[in-house]
């Protein structure tokens, strides 16, 4: 009589293996084990596989000095999108393996697609599409009239990884697209598609297959409530890169590398989707700045830093006479704790009464992270010029972080930020005391450091 295959439990958090189920696993999570039944095919395999060490489709063979280990240099290329190339900290490296995630409608197929046309011009590319029909791709690359070789671009509507990676050996694939995880299975694995067994089998199977044959791959992954790759945490250990779209209120997505094996994960990519798909914005600052000729008040421009670079933004605040018992506060791409925490600084140290409706905008629909403290001097300063009636000159450049005693606190990379200030032609910049370098002074600004809030306000007005 055959013997029943050993029933496994596996964590959709973190893919560890228990042989019975339990309410909470030792990564923390409660209730996330998953019942997983290996197949006969995967026992029948496991002497093939053996001679594969990891993720890296490397044979073993033994430990060696690291003297006799030789040194390779990760041969990267350029996709002429400008902004990926940036995340990707100088283009794709081959034989990479890569995730991308984000949420129902952020870009992931359209930039993917967009990426694989243009690698068609270099070498022989394949789309494989798992939740779509091959003429629902096409139609999509006709729409956004893209450039590609037909000669070399390979389209399949396929679910099976086995299937996947016969194509890909058949046509000499050198770069493919898999979409997505979560739809494709492998008969090496029991459970349907995106269960936690599958996507880490499947993820195996195609990792494999790239580092031994020097296939540079993108997955696309959903996400979860959470906005997290759904599946197991492993996932995320396999591949070499994993990228995430980030979507903001309007036309604006930030592209940021969570993970990237071959370059830093600081950078962060701006794009722009509109009728031609995700376009590269190589000045992002451009977008939020308003581009008004005509200085009104309410309206101060400060410097972020998303990831290693700077952006210059606008920061539009408009109060107008209550109607209501209660004044109403109002904020977009703003967080509001931050916004109350700056109004009572105001009423404590300035003596501000502020029994207005305000509302508060950043132009370019992009969202500000709560830990992103330089911008409350500009946000104090828009504040009180709509309420004050006065105008901020749009040459000006105000950034710095407010405490609660109302001293204006130091920001990371000033110097950075006040560069890129200059460059935009800025005139005037105010900045933290403590911020103040020497280097400053030859950039063609004035550059003014403040350490109070009524210093700030007494030198604007």
């Amino acid at each position: 009589m055959a013997k029943s295959a050993k029933i496994e439990f596996v964590c959709t958090e973190c893919g560890m293996n228990y042989q019975r189920w339990q309410g909470q696993c030792k990564c923390g999570a409660w209730n996330t084990l998953a019942e997983f039944k290996p197949s006969a095919g995967q026992s029948k395999q496991a002497a093939s596989r053996a001679a594969v060490a990891g993720y890296a489709g490397i044979a073993g063979g033994g430990s060696k000095k690291i003297n006799e280990v030789a040194t390779t240099e990760a041969e990267k290329r350029l996709t002429e999108i400008g902004e990926l190339d940036r995340v990707l900290s100088g283009g794709v490296t081959t034989g990479s393996v890569n995730i991308i995630s984000g949420d129902p409608g952020a870009g992931k197929t359209t930039l993917l697609s967009d990426l694989v046309a243009r690698m068609s011009k270099l070498m022989p590319s394949l789309y494989c599409t798992a939740e779509e029909s091959l003429s629902q791709f096409k139609n999509r690359v006709n729409r956004l009239r893209l450039d590609y070789n037909e000669n070399e671009l390979y389209l399949l509507s396929e679910t099976s990884v086995e299937a996947i990676i016969e194509e890909l050996d058949k046509n000499k694939i050198k770069f493919a697209v898999i979409d997505s995880i979560q739809a494709v299975v492998t008969e090496t694995a029991n459970g349907s598609p995106g269960s936690p067994s599958q996507v880490k089998s499947a993820a195996q199977a195609l990792t494999q297959y790239c580092k031994q044959n020097d296939v540079t791959m993108f997955i696309i992954a959903h996400v979860n409530k959470n906005n997290e790759i759904a599946g197991p945490q492993t996932l995320v250990h396999i591949v070499d890169a994993l990228l995430h779209i980030d979507t903001n209120d309007g036309q604006i997505r930030t592209l940021r590398a969570n993970k990237n094996r071959f370059g830093d994960i600081d950078t962060v990519g701006i794009f722009r989707m509109c009728e031609r798909g995700m376009l590269s914005v190589d000045n992002p600052s451009e977008i939020f700045l308003s581009g008004s000729s005509t200085e009104s008040p309410g309206s101060a421009i400060t410097c972020i830093r998303k990831g290693n670079r700077n952006l210059l933004l606008e920061i539009q605040c408009l109060t107008t006479e209550t109607e209501a018992e209660f004044p109403q506060r109002v904020c977009v791409g703003l967080n509001m704790n931050r916004i109350k925490m700056l109004t009572g600084i105001l009423r404590k140290h300035t003596k501000t009464k502020i029994f207005h409706d305000t509302f508060f905008n950043i132009v370019g629909g992009l969202k500000i992270d709560e830990s992103e403290t330089c911008i409350d001097l500009a946000l104090v300063t828009a504040l009180l010029s709509s309420l004050n009636e006065f105008v901020v000159p749009r040459t000006t450049c105000i950034m710095g972080e407010l405490s609660l005693n109302g001293d204006v606190r130091p920001i990371d990379s000033g110097v950075p930020r006040v560069k890129e200030a200059a460059q935009h032609g800025f005139t005037e910049i105010f900045i933290p005391h403590r911020n103040y370098h020497k280097s400053m002074e030859g950039l063609g600004a004035k550059i003014t450091p403040v350490k109070t809030v009524h210093e700030l306000l007494s030198l604007i007005n």
